[in-house]
């Protein structure tokens, strides 16, 4: 017969008492840090660190090609775009494409765009060279930029002109939204084929369909939105904004209010994480410091976990492994590792660490080694 000390000493039970090892990401994520004038490239493997490339602006946003070895930053109040090399983690080269840009984003087929208030452009960029490809005049000093996928539409608004739908494979304007009042917020639907706008004094949603811009539906909402964030596979939109402390859920392709749920004081920004076991929203709450975490299927809150001050942006690594929250006020990256999120009776969850990574970290984007 075994004895309980032999039973414990044995390897299948050493095994079972053994904490499941976190390997981090095989990558980096380079951060936008505003105030100190840097992308700061952390090790996800080591979550620390590598080097802070110095740049001579101010980086407002950064994203990652997925196939070119180039990470771009995008000045504020300027027209510079900033390249890095992501494997020599050194600062490539500054091009000044226009006087002042206002977004630079990707689309799905990784065309690389961009929104210039000075000249009145969109603009495609040549990602070899950075210089436009082809310029799309615009009408008014643009405001924001949304890219459809799957379908070749671009959709810019601006302050005091009506929204224009753009056909980025003809360069041209192909149609002009009146709304009833004016959109906040802009995105598509997951398909590409519907336009969703959020008018935040009207606290309205309103869907049109394209290319026909019929009116589909619009959705009276609780709190006046401020921010979007969607479910990977589009079925579902999540709403944040003055007003109210929660969140609104909505399915887009229903065109209807699902529910508002409470989360946080004064929630901001979001970020999905999505595993063939758990669906979790993660919503910041910048003057409580913390971000809370709900559970997609059930729409209830399961957690609340303490991280740096003035939590601004959240992201996903692409193994959906952990959750990056940078952290403005404090200048570091609160690391959650989703796998030790589990409810329980205190609606708790553990920090897996904090990283300082500079002065007002604004936006992160992750890439695979």
């Amino acid at each position: 017969m075994l004895s309980r000390r032999h039973l414990l000493a044995s390897p299948l039970a050493l095994a079972a008492c053994r904490k499941e090892k976190a390997n981090g990401f095989d990558g980096y994520a380079f951060v936008a840090n505003q105030e100190g004038q840097a992308i700061a490239a952390v090790d996800l493997t080591a979550f620390a660190v590598a080097k802070h490339i110095r740049i001579d602006g101010q980086p407002k946003s950064v994203l990652a090609h997925p196939t070119r070895e180039a990470v771009y930053a995008l000045g504020a109040g300027s027209g510079a775009i900033y390249e890095i090399d992501p494997a020599q983690l050194a600062f490539r080269r500054k091009v000044t494409v226009a006087a002042d840009l206002a977004d630079l984003q990707l689309s799905d087929t990784q065309e690389l765009w961009a929104l210039s208030r000075e000249p009145r452009q969109l603009l495609r960029l040549d990602p070899a060279t950075l210089r436009p490809e082809r310029q799309v005049a615009l009408p008014a000093p643009p405001v924001s930029l949304a890219l459809a996928p799957r379908e070749p539409w671009a959709l810019v608004t601006y302050e005091e002109h009506p929204p224009t739908l753009i056909h980025r494979a003809e360069g041209r304007i192909t149609a002009q939204f009146q709304l009833p009042h004016p959109p906040t917020l802009a995105a598509f639907q997951s398909n590409g084929r519907a336009v969703i706008f959020a008018a935040r004094d009207a606290q309205l949603l309103s869907f049109y369909e394209l290319p026909s811009l019929r009116l589909i539906t619009h959705l009276p909402l609780a709190l006046r939105p401020e921010r979007f964030c969607f479910k990977p596979d589009g079925g579902q939109l999540f709403l944040t904004g003055e007003g109210l402390d929660a969140v609104v859920v909505v399915y887009p392709y229903r065109g209807e209010v699902a529910e508002t749920v409470l989360a946080g004081r004064a929630p901001g920004a979001m970020t999905v994480a999505s595993t063939p076991d758990v669906d979790f929203l993660f919503v910041a709450s910048p003057t409580r410091n913390d971000v809370s975490i709900l559970d997609i299927v059930t729409h209830k809150t399961i957690a609340v976990v303490s991280v740096g001050q003035d939590p601004g942006f959240l992201t996903v690594t692409p193994d959906n492994q952990y959750v990056l929250v940078l952290n403005r006020a404090s200048g570091d990256m609160a690391v959650l590792r989703i796998k030790s999120i589990v409810p329980n009776r205190n609606k708790t969850a553990p920090l897996f660490t904090m990283i300082p990574v500079g002065s007002r970290p604004v936006q992160a984007a992750v890439r695979a080694v």
